[in-house]
């Protein structure tokens, strides 16, 4: 066994572990695409546990599995079914609508903050560089799985192209599809890892899945896979990535929208 591999005995014990340290034995199961219970106010004892939390999966899983171990892969054999579509499937925003009515051809990802090199790339720009392809298990903290193959372009090439300043210590992701309607507007799903994990050779920008195009309920035309991380962590509808130093000033300041809910920030598996 290679210094990159784990056990699949250590690796659902690892799981059981970091899911019980994040959730807690509340008996309450966090949704990755149902509302987190209104009901908890910020001052709540169970959103004071989540929140004290938050930081446990991830110092646990950097000491458990190292800053450059591998999410297992598998073989084409093991791809039983589609990918799942989760949360949001068909945005109903009229920017998204109207990108998707011209098959993406005025779509941009624009790569902006704490960068010497602010990008706007189009979807093709993204085809053309080299890629990486993935096939390993999507884990949403609903409780289920699925197997698919990805394929899409390592987030670190985008980021060298990009040349991150020095300051830089989170990568924030932006996306097109309303996640919350409020009085003060859309709430447009978001958010955030940092640049040990947006470096991770298995981190990439996927324009495809499972040999085909990126269709709509799984992300198109771009969405993030962070594979040593639950499906929250791997946004959808991508069109902007922000560099940054913190986000205590961007939505709610924990990172995420989910995390904003209550969520564990690292989302481990």
């Amino acid at each position: 066994m290679s210094k990159f591999q784990i056990s699949p005995k250590f690796q659902i014990s690892r799981r059981k572990f970091l899911t019980s340290a994040s959730l807690g034995l509340s008996g309450i199961m966090l949704s990755g695409c149902d509302a987190f219970d209104s009901g908890l106010g910020v001052g709540s004892g169970l959103r004071s546990f989540l929140e004290n939390a938050n930081g446990l999966t991830w110092r646990a899983q950097r000491l458990l599995a190292g800053r450059g171990a591998l999410a297992p892969e598998f073989t084409e054999a093991d791809i039983r079914q589609p990918q799942r579509p989760n949360g949001v499937t068909a945005p109903d925003d009229d920017t998204y609508k109207g990108l998707l009515a011209n098959n993406f051809a005025d779509w941009r990802l624009e790569v902006t903050g704490l960068v010497e090199k602010p990008l706007s790339l189009t979807r093709e720009q993204l085809q053309n560089m080299p890629s990486r392809t993935q096939i390993t298990r999507h884990d949403c903290v609903e409780g289920w799985s699925c197997i698919a193959k990805w394929t899409g372009t390592p987030l670190s090439l985008v980021l060298d192209q990009a040349v991150v300043k020095p300051e830089a210590r989170y990568v924030m992701f932006h996306c097109l599809d309303t996640i919350e309607q409020s009085l003060s507007g859309d709430i447009k799903y978001y958010g955030s890892i940092d640049l040990i994990d947006a470096r991770h050779p298995q981190t990439i920008l996927a324009y495809g899945v499972n040999g085909k195009p990126l269709p709509v309920e799984n992300g198109a035309p771009l969405r993030v896979r962070v594979e040593r991380q639950l499906g929250y962590k791997m946004p959808k509808y991508l069109y902007k990535i922000e560099l940054v130093d913190g986000f205590t000033k961007i939505g709610g300041g924990r990172g995420g929208y989910w995390e904003d809910n209550g969520y564990d920030w690292y989302g481990g598996i």
